[in-house]
């Protein structure tokens, strides 16, 4: 079974239509995106849009096969003209099943918004999984039979995906295809990058996928470590990362800092803008979470995980980190990053980048600045991917 993308975009296409926005300025040649379609097979069109007709032929594919037109989101804009020689588009009830002559099974699976997703089964056996756009299928059994394709919106629902690998329908050898692109991210580089960190890719209009071949399936890094300075961005780069994950535990190494209202309100906003099914972890203790199994960890942060190690071992003292302070904290530091080494769990960190700045006026201030970035430099060294974030706009270091 193969899959023509005639289109990959937001209903609006990309870029929209008299948007003067930075994402839709840059938006040119292959970066530019007709609202998503898809023609499988030859035989079954999902999604009617406008000018199909003359992006199957720009994609070298022609409509003259196509037996079943299905259409997955409700259509605001003005109707949509049937090509001459196309079968009326209509849309399957949810959890009904459409058998078609061609030898295709499609099964309509019902979603937590407005639109129905489509579950189409070649007659080789291959099974892909097409979800509109703002949607995200509702009421997944566990345990799922894994999809070998699936295109969703992995920028604007990166939940869906989750949801999916949850159950088990979204597995390591899944292809995940990333469509209904809009302006929400810079196209090219940014897209890709941030795509790949969710193991997951985008291609141009009129690229033609073979259902189950998975080569070209982005690996996730296993760690990855993100700097930034205060304000940068770094926790929201953090969080992204990790947001089409389904069971992510989130250690927080702040603490409540004793009543503190201003604290508790920078606390509170971390938590409101992280997904419902994510759990969260109050500690420093690190070592142990990473030497055991489980689900995905992200560790905010490592400079505050360096001011308990530092308070532990009596570093802000001249007398004791002397007389042992700085060799204790050099072992839990060392401690720290052999558990990085060998840990299996997936896991992204977010540290402050200092020492770029005004030389801090105190012995104690310019010792934890010195501290911590040897601790950085010593993370970076375990991590497969580091980056840097300023003015919200993530730079690749590694990986």
């Amino acid at each position: 079974m193969d899959v023509t993308l005639l289109g990959t975009g937001a209903p609006a296409g990309l870029p929209r239509p008299d948007c003067p926005c930075a994402a839709c300025a840059a938006t040119q040649g292959e970066d530019a995106r007709a609202a998503t379609a898809l023609l499988v097979d030859g035989a079954l069109l999902l999604d009617l849009t406008p000018g199909v007709a003359f992006a199957a032929a720009r994609a070298g594919r022609s409509l003259g096969g196509v037996r079943q037109v299905l259409l997955s989101h409700p259509h605001d804009g003005p109707a949509v003209e049937v090509p001459a020689g196309l079968p009326q588009p209509g849309r399957v009830p949810d959890g009904r099943e459409l058998a078609l002559l061609t030898g295709h099974r499609v099964r309509a699976v019902a979603l937590d918004a407005p639109g129905t997703g489509y579950a189409v089964t070649g007659p080789d056996g291959r099974r892909l999984l097409y979800v509109p756009p703002g949607g995200a299928p509702a009421g997944l059994e566990e345990p799922a039979e894994p999809y070998d394709l699936v295109l969703a919106d992995a920028v604007g629902r990166p939940d869906a995906l989750a949801k999916l690998r949850a159950v088990g329908a979204a597995g390591p050898t899944t292809d995940v295809v990333a469509v209904h692109l809009d302006h929400d991210v810079p196209p090219g580089r940014e897209l890709a990058r941030r795509l790949a960190a969710a193991g997951a890719r985008a291609v141009p209009d009129g690229t033609t996928l073979a259902v189950g071949s998975y080569e070209d399936v982005p690996d996730v890094p296993r760690r990855t470590l993100v700097l930034g300075g205060a304000r940068s961005g770094k926790s929201a780069e953090a969080e992204r990362r990790l947001e089409s994950f389904p069971d992510v535990l989130y250690v927080a190494t702040g603490g409540s800092r004793n009543g503190d209202t201003e604290w508790a309100a920078r606390v509170s906003a971390h938590r409101e803008r992280r997904p419902g099914s994510w759990r969260t972890a109050e500690t420093c203790d690190l070592v142990p979470l990473l030497k055991d199994e489980g689900p995905p960890l992200l560790v905010d942060c490592l400079s505050l995980w360096l001011t308990d190690a530092m308070d532990a071992v009596g570093a802000w003292d001249d007398a004791e980190w002397a007389d042992g302070g700085e060799r204790a904290l050099g072992a839990r530091v060392r401690e720290l990053t052999e558990a990085v080494r060998a840990t299996r769990r997936t896991l992204v960190a977010v540290s402050n980048e200092v020492g770029s700045g005004i030389v801090p006026a105190t012995a104690s201030g310019r010792r934890y600045r010195d501290e911590l970035g040897r601790l950085n430099a010593a993370f970076a060294a375990e991590c497969e991917q580091v980056l840097l974030v300023v003015a919200g706009q993530a730079l690749v270091l590694r990986g």
